[in-house]
């Protein structure tokens, strides 16, 4: 009776059961610092990190990632006990100007169109139903690759959390990219869903 008793004891200060499992999404939405502020805000969100992706160098760096072919891109680590990747790649299409196969805003060239870089059979397939809803919603076609991930390389440390090191900068640069009119217009009330205010 003690021994149960003690073992009541003990999973109860240990606190409620945590899911173990943590999701991977690989998201190219144009700036990345853009990208990982929104995805910041997103619950169930556990961290972000800036980086490149989708070309043929390696180690790629801010001065080179175009040449080599890179995205900028985002890879997201979440809780799927909170948020489901269908639920994030709704978010992703709802932040960005997924019609637009030039770039993302004052954004241009290819290192900053839109792609969700999947990791298995079950993301691709997700990622299809997201881009096809996306299209359904818009009325258009979408741009919008949906790609298997190859490495992804982090960015410099300078650009990771960027909004938060650098509010003013970033602010300005936000608005002066006309990022948020765009979606805004383009999404109307599902702007920016699923991201906390």
């Amino acid at each position: 009776m003690l021994l149960i008793g003690a073992v009541a004891a003990v999973s109860m200060a240990a606190g409620p059961a945590r899911s173990a499992e943590t999701g991977t999404a690989i998201f190219a939405g144009g700036c990345f610092w853009c990208v990982e502020s929104d995805f910041d805000k997103v619950k169930g969100v556990t961290s972000t990190v800036s980086g490149y992706i989708g070309g043929t160098t390696d180690n790629p760096t801010y001065e080179n990632h175009v040449a080599g072919g890179h995205r900028e891109a985002v890879e997201i680590s979440y809780d799927p006990s909170v948020v489901s990747y269908a639920e994030l790649l709704k978010t992703f299409f709802r932040t960005v100007d997924p019609t637009d196969a030039g770039g993302q805003f004052c954004d241009r060239g290819p290192s900053y169109t839109t792609a969700v870089y999947t990791l298995d059979a079950a993301q691709a397939d997700e990622a299809a139903t997201a881009a096809a809803d996306a299209a359904a919603q818009l009325g258009t076609k979408i741009a919008t690759e949906i790609i298997p991930a190859p490495e992804f390389w982090p960015a410099e440390d300078y650009h990771q959390d960027y909004h938060d090191k650098n509010p003013i900068r970033y602010t300005y640069y936000r608005r002066a990219c006309g990022r948020d009119g765009v979606v805004g217009r383009l999404w109307g009330e599902q702007a920016d869903y699923g991201l906390t205010k």
